[in-house]
This record gives C-alpha cells, structure tokens and sequence, in this order.
C-alpha cells in the first residue's frame, strides 16, 4: 500500500499512467466494448463503474492542454434515440479536476479508430450506454508544487 494513491487503482493501472507520456491516451470503456479486439494492452476493473474509476484516475493524471479537447465521448449514432446521462456526471468530474477541460465528440467507429492508437484501453464494469471516455495525458508545469 501507498499512501494517496486511491485504492480503485490496482498496481497494474497506476503502472500503466506512469508509463504515458504527454500525448498519450486512455480509453475508459464500458462493459460492452471490444476493448480486446482492438488492442493489445487492455486492463480490466470489472465490478466498477466509470465515474468512480474516473475521479480515482484524475488524482493521478494532468490532462494535456497542448490540444483542443482533452477528453472525448463516443457520440450517439444516428437515430439511436439514447440521451447519455452519463456525461453530464463525466463533465463534473473532469470540472472538478480541471477547470479549463474541454470535451470532443468522436463517431463510433472513429472512436474504436481513435482506442486502437491509444496507449491502453481499461474495461470497467459501466453499464451506461454511451459511457466510453478518452482522456489524453498532460504534463504536469515544473511551477506546479507537486
């Protein structure tokens, strides 16, 4: 054990957000997703939902403001009649932990695009539709305190 590191991340995840670098991405998928049949590096946090792994993981991780969206949804497809209620929890809690972070919408299949270039893909137990996230690593400012 180690003292704040938030006990939702197992070893293997604070390994791998110590291992990105500025630029890199990590996807948060939901339970439905072919996370195993688009990359190699796939962690699995069954049993928990995104919205809780998410705030764990922004403790840790300085999102990148060298782009113009530092997280992105998987947009709803064309005539799905689903509103994503997720989101609005997700928006909050990037708020909370950035201020300033914008969010960006991609295609279904531009987002599995997108997952295969990413430097890991996370399966979690979220059962929301819609409830995939992309988060891109930052730096964190040598001025910062940390």
């Amino acid at each position: 054990m180690l003292k704040k590191i938030p006990k939702l991340l197992s070893p293997e995840l604070v390994r791998t957000l110590m291992e990105m670098g500025h630029g890199d991405e990590l996807v948060l998928a939901d339970a439905n997703y072919p996370g195993h049949g688009l990359h190699s590096r796939v962690l699995r946090a069954d049993g928990i939902g995104i919205p809780m792994l998410l705030d764990a993981i922004l403790e840790l991780l300085p999102l990148d403001h060298y782009v113009p969206a530092q997280a992105a949804f998987m947009a709803v497809v064309e005539g799905d009649p689903t509103v994503p209620v997720i989101w609005e929890t997700y928006r909050e809690i990037l708020a909370k932990h950035d201020a300033a972070a914008q969010v960006e919408y991609e295609e279904r299949f531009e987002f599995y695009n997108r997952s295969k270039r990413s430097y890991a893909i996370v399966i979690t137990g979220e059962e929301a539709l819609y409830g995939n996230i992309i988060l891109t690593k930052g730096v964190i400012p040598p001025d910062a305190g940390v």
